[in-house]
């Protein structure tokens, strides 16, 4: 079977992708996952799943606009960035590095305008008071690609950015949940163990070459993905974490992504990620890996003021920056090697 592979060359991913939307019956995509937390896989995501999303989004974002090229053009979230903006009827306009407002104002139309960023981008631009300007003239950015800190948000929109998080992988050809809502046609529900499952026209065919994971993974129509969820008051998907993204310590389950979360929202920490390492004594330690410059005793007591004091991390590793994929996510099999 033949597929497209799209381009890290953004200029050449549009052109790719412009033909395969101009095809009769054209190749599915092949999305190759950044194995930030196990084995990448081929995701197999044929035009129709795509292009439901991408219609999808445009309703719910209700102007669907010209898109600003922030991602990496072989991902599927740089995928959609092109796609929208070519069925909306122009070239995605590529930011270089996050200089946000060379993009936009290289655009000399009244067309409105959005972008696509994963929370580590939106992190750094808030702290450059002119791209923050040039990002507040956006219609809509979108964040996704992981959890974004509430404060970061807060901050983003007392600026007048127009924050809206997603939720998604390669396999649901992107974002399909919107601020904790899906897009129309995308249904969501909790399994075993909050399990969240995704089913609706944008899902995935198969993962090449592995029809058994592909068994697993799609059972009856719905996607199982590796995330654990909750629904809240409002009816709002809320991620957790992912489903192992649990540590027992000394007899005490701790839900390390939501330790990271309370940590990076401390002033004084620009980074943080967890780990659980083989202890001797606890069967588990949690470790910090944190940028920034809060003492341990700090960020102990940061923590379990919301959280039990058992889950404040055992050992605490400074560094200077944490390692990104080129997705713009940070690399944590690579922290975890050097731990």
């Amino acid at each position: 079977m033949s597929f497209l592979r799209p381009s890290d060359e953004p200029s050449v991913a549009v052109r790719q992708l412009t033909r395969w939307l101009e095809a009769d019956n054209p190749d599915p995509l092949l999305i190759e996952t950044s194995g930030s937390t196990g084995k990448p896989k081929g995701v197999v995501i044929p035009r129709r799943a795509v292009l439901a999303s991408v219609q999808a989004s445009a309703r719910r974002l209700e102007e669907p606009g010209r898109w600003l090229l922030a991602l990496p053009s072989s991902y599927v979230a740089g995928v959609q960035v092109i796609v929208r903006s070519l069925v909306a009827g122009f070239e995605p306009i590529v930011v270089d590095g996050l200089d946000v407002g060379r993009a936009a104002a290289s655009d000399h139309t009244d067309t409105p305008v959005n972008v696509s960023l994963v929370p580590t981008q939106l992190h750094r631009i808030m702290g450059d008071p002119e791209q923050l300007t040039a990002l507040a003239r956006c219609h809509t950015v979108l964040v996704g690609g992981g959890a974004l800190d509430r404060e970061v948000r807060r901050r983003a929109e007392e600026h007048g950015v127009n924050v809206v998080t997603t939720y998604g992988s390669s396999e649901t050809s992107g974002g399909c949940v919107y601020d904790g809502v899906p897009l129309d046609g995308v249904a969501v529900s909790l399994g075993d163990g909050g399990r969240v499952r995704v089913a609706g026209p944008t899902l995935f065919s198969h993962y090449d070459n592995d029809p058994a994971l592909t068994a697993e993974t799609v059972v009856d129509g719905w996607f199982l993905t590796s995330d654990a969820g909750r629904i809240d008051e409002d009816g709002r998907l809320e991620i957790l974490g992912r489903i192992d993204d649990v540590v027992i310590s000394g007899g005490v389950k701790i839900p390390f992504e939501t330790v990271a979360e309370r940590l990076r929202q401390h002033l004084m920490v620009d980074q943080a990620e967890v780990f659980g390492l083989p202890d001797v004594e606890w069967g588990q330690r949690l470790v910090a890996v944190v940028v920034g410059t809060a003492n341990d005793a700090e960020l102990r007591d940061w923590i379990s003021m919301v959280h039990p004091r058992s889950w404040a991390p055992r050992e605490f590793v400074r560094a200077q920056s944490l390692p990104l994929l080129p997705n713009g996510k940070v690399d944590r099999q690579a922290i975890q090697a050097g731990l």
